[in-house]
C-alpha cells in the first residue's frame, strides 16, 4: 500500500496528512497565528520552521518516514504550466524559496515536501499548481502589450472538483465543458473546455469579481488615481489595501461571511447590499464564461469555503441556474486532491511531469 504525506500551507496554518492508499490515517492543522516567531519571518525563514514543526506532527503521530512512498505539496507561484502532476525538481525548489515569479505561501508545500523526500529517496511532487496555465489565445490579450493576462488561480482545487462531478455523472473531465467558481478569501471563475481551463481571471492579482478580502477588477481610471495619491509610500503598501484589505474587508471592515450573515440577519440593509454586489459580479462573470463556451455548458459548479454560505450560494444560483445545472461543493479539498494526485502517479494512471523540461 502506497503511503503518502501531504502538505498544504496557508498564510497562517499548514495542514498536513497521511494516507494509506486512500484512507485517511491523520491529519492536522497547524495554527501559527500565535506563533509570532514564525509569522514576523519572511518566506525563506519560514521554511525551517515550518517543516520542524511538521515532523514533530508526524513523530506524535508514530509515522515511520522510511515507510513513505511520496511526499506531496501544494504548489506555488511558479512559471506558467499545463495542468498535470510535477515532480519538484532543485529548479522548482529553487524558484519557489527565492520567490522568483511571486510571494505565496502555498509555495512553502513543495519545498517542505522536497526537504522530507529527497533524503528518503522518494519522489516529491505537486499538483496543478496555482500557475495552471492553459489559456486560449484570445484570453491572453488584456488590451495592452505591456500587461498580458496571465493565469494564477486556484487550479488544484477547480480540477479536482470537476473530476469529482464528471465521477459522479459518469463522465470523464476531458469530456465535458463546465464552469467553477471557487469562492474564498479569493474568488477565481474559470471555464473548462475538456479538460483545460481556456480562460480565468487572475485571482491572485486582482482580476475577476471582489471577494472576501480582494477588490476584483477596479475601474481603470480611480485606480492610476489612488496610485498617485500619496496615501502609500512602496508598491507592497498599496497591494496589502487592494489584495488582503479589499472586497467585503473594505466595505464592512471583515473577511469573515459568517459575520456579514449575523449582520444580515440583524437587519443591517448595508452588510446585505454589499454582500449581494458581490455575488452580482461573481453571476456576471459566469455569464461571461457561458458565452466564452458559446452556451455549451453541462454544469456550473460552486466550491471553496464561501460555498458554505447560504446567501452567497442562493444568490448565486438564483442568476445562474437558466444557463446550466448548479452544484454546490462546499469547501476546498485540497489535501485530497493532492493526495489523489500522487496515487495516479504511483499506481501509474498518470506520468510524472517535469518541471525542468
Amino acid at each position: 500500500m502506497n503511503t503518502i504525506l501531504v502538505i498544504n500551507p496557508g498564510s497562517t496554518s499548514t495542514k498536513l496528512a497521511v494516507y494509506d492508499g486512500e484512507i485517511l490515517r491523520f491529519k492536522e492543522a497547524i495554527d501559527h497565528t500565535n506563533d509570532s516567531d514564525l509569522m514576523s519571518s519572511s518566506f525563506a525563514e519560514q521554511v525551517p520552521l515550518r517543516l520542524k514543526l511538521v515532523r514533530d506532527v508526524l513523530a506524535c503521530h508514530g509515522v515511520d518516514l522510511s515507510s513513505l512512498a511520496a511526499a506531496v505539496g501544494r504548489g506555488g507561484v511558479l512559471k506558467p504550466l499545463p495542468g498535470g502532476v510535477y515532480r519538484i525538481s532543485k529548479q522548482m525548489r529553487q524558484d519557489l524559496f527565492e520567490t522568483r515569479y511571486g510571494d505565496h505561501a502555498s509555495g512553502i508545500g513543495s519545498i517542505l515536501a522536497f526537504d522530507i523526500a529527497v533524503p528518503l529517496g522518494i519522489p516529491a511532487m505537486t499538483v496543478d499548481p496555482v500557475v495552471v496555465s492553459e489559456l486560449e489565445w484570445p484570453a491572453q490579450y488584456s488590451g495592452h502589450p505591456d500587461i498580458p493576462r496571465i493565469s494564477i488561480f486556484h487550479a488544484l482545487n477547480q480540477k479536482a472538483v470537476a473530476r469529482r462531478y464528471a465521477a459522479e455523472a459518469n463522465r470523464t473531465y476531458g469530456d465535458l465543458n463546465l464552469i467553477v467558481a471557487h469562492l474564498g478569501g479569493g474568488v477565481s471563475i474559470g471555464a473548462h473546455r475538456q479538460g483545460k481551463v481556456i480562460d480565468v481571471a487572475n485571482a491572485f492579482d486582482g482580476e475577476g469579481p471582489f471577494s472576501a478580502e480582494r477588490t476584483g477588477s477596479l475601474p481603470i481610471g480611480g485606480l492610476i488615481r489612488l496610485c498617485y495619491s500619496g496615501r502609500f509610500k512602496t508598491e507592497r503598501e498599496m497591494r496589502s489595501h487592494l489584495i488582503g484589505r479589499g472586497g467585503l474587508f473594505a466595505y464592512l471592515g471583515t473577511k469573515d461571511a459568517r459575520e456579514v450573515d449575523r449582520r444580515i440577519e440583524s437587519g443591517d440593509e448595508e452588510a446585505k447590499r454589499v454582500l449581494y454586489a458581490m455575488c452580482y459580479q461573481i453571476k456576471k462573470e459566469i455569464g461571461a464564461l457561458y458565452v466564452v463556451l458559446e452556451g455549451k455548458v453541462d454544469a456550473i459548479l460552486l466550491t471553496g469555503g464561501m460555498a458554505h454560505d447560504p446567501y452567497i450560494v442562493d444568490w448565486i444560483r438564483d442568476g445562474v441556474s437558466f444557463l446550466a445545472p448548479v452544484k454546490v461543493y462546499p469547501g476546498e479539498n485540497e489535501l485530497e486532491a493532492l493526495r489523489d494526485g500522487a496515487l495516479a502517479v504511483l499506481n501509474g494512471r498518470e506520468t510524472l511531469k517535469e518541471y525542468d523540461a
